[in-house]
């Protein structure tokens, strides 16, 4: 199975930010040329779409990390306390 048939067929959810993107750029990249039939295209065109989707809740999870992340009046860090 050649690379871009087996990313096809891998769940999205099972994909890390970094995977996504790549496979979200092939795409793009893809439908830029131009090359693709029709129905090849729509159906990377809807996979594109939910690999964005993933990639921006993968990236609204960090950054709710990040914010949770506090630092300490001894200089360590710690979490902020659940709200």
């Amino acid at each position: 199975m050649a690379e871009a048939e087996r990313k096809s067929v891998v769940a999205i959810g099972d994909l890390s930010f970094e995977e996504a993107l790549a496979e979200l750029e092939a795409i793009v990249k893809g439908l830029e040329g131009g090359q693709q039939k029709l129905e090849e295209a729509i159906g990377a065109y809807e996979r594109g779409t939910a690999l964005r989707r993933h990639c921006e809740a993968r990236l609204a999870a960090a950054e709710a990390r990040v914010q949770a992340i506090v630092e300490k009046e001894d200089g360590g860090l710690g979490l902020r306390p659940a709200e």
